[in-house]
């Protein structure tokens, strides 16, 4: 591993990035920039959620699977693309959703970052994808790095909710039994994907439900309208 792992998460992840899986990953990665494939995001960004949500701020977890593959759309933040990108369809979804929700207008970027300093953790399952390749780094040990981040969290007495969008975040739940601590609350629904949202996303009223176990548990709410009011 060559990305600086930042200090509030370094304990947590110790023992998992000093494992084989951990170093197999990495020279693998090496390996195929090496062969000239293009990863995405870029060396730098691949721990961006960690960096912006420190592990001790944690309120909200957003589980995505694996970055996007289209050039310069990953950086780091599950579901967001920098400044200046065409914003994905599942992440319109979703602002669909908290404009249904709380009343929120969608902004006209899809750069989630104001989101991650608001303590909620926007992770991907697997932290890398080559380019035009979705799930193309799935299975390669960044599970083991990711699953580890979300134990810790799931462990800490703080009350956090856990929101798994899709089979493949749900399947959390049966891979980290932390994760159904009684004092946290999961909040599952289909995907944000134009494919899947109809069925149950539209109208599951995460942002509102999360806010409303917060306050129930002393934790102060996200601001889910930070990411409109810092850019407008």
């Amino acid at each position: 591993m060559t990305e600086a792992i930042p200090d509030s998460w370094r304990a947590a992840l110790a023992p998992a990035l000093a494992s084989d899986e951990a170093r197999r990953l990495g020279e693998w990665l090496r390996a195929e920039e090496a062969a000239g494939k293009a990863v995405h995001p870029p060396r730098g960004s691949r721990l961006r959620a960690l960096e912006l949500t420190p592990l001790e701020q944690v309120r909200a977890v957003v589980l995505g699977q694996d970055p996007y593959h289209g050039p310069g759309q990953a950086h780091g933040l599950a579901f967001s693309v920098p400044d200046g990108l065409k914003m994905p369809p599942s992440l319109r979804n979703i602002y669909k959703e908290l404009h249904e929700d709380l009343g929120i207008a969608p902004p006209p970027h899809g750069n989630l970052e104001p989101w991650a300093r608001e303590g909620v953790l926007l992770l991907n399952t697997s932290l890398t994808v080559e380019e035009a390749k979705a799930g193309s780094h799935a299975g390669r040990g960044w599970e083991a790095i990711t699953d580890a981040a979300i134990t810790a969290v799931a462990q800490r007495a703080a009350p956090t909710v856990f929101l798994l969008w899709g089979a493949h975040a749900q399947k959390k739940l049966r891979d980290i039994p932390a994760l159904s601590a009684p004092h946290h609350l999961v909040i599952q629904s289909p995907h944000p994907s134009p494919l899947s949202a109809r069925r149950g996303f539209f109208g599951s009223r995460p942002f509102s439900r999360t806010n409303a176990f917060l306050r129930s548990a002393g934790r102060r709410p996200v601001d889910w309208d930070g990411v409109a009011a810092e850019r407008a």
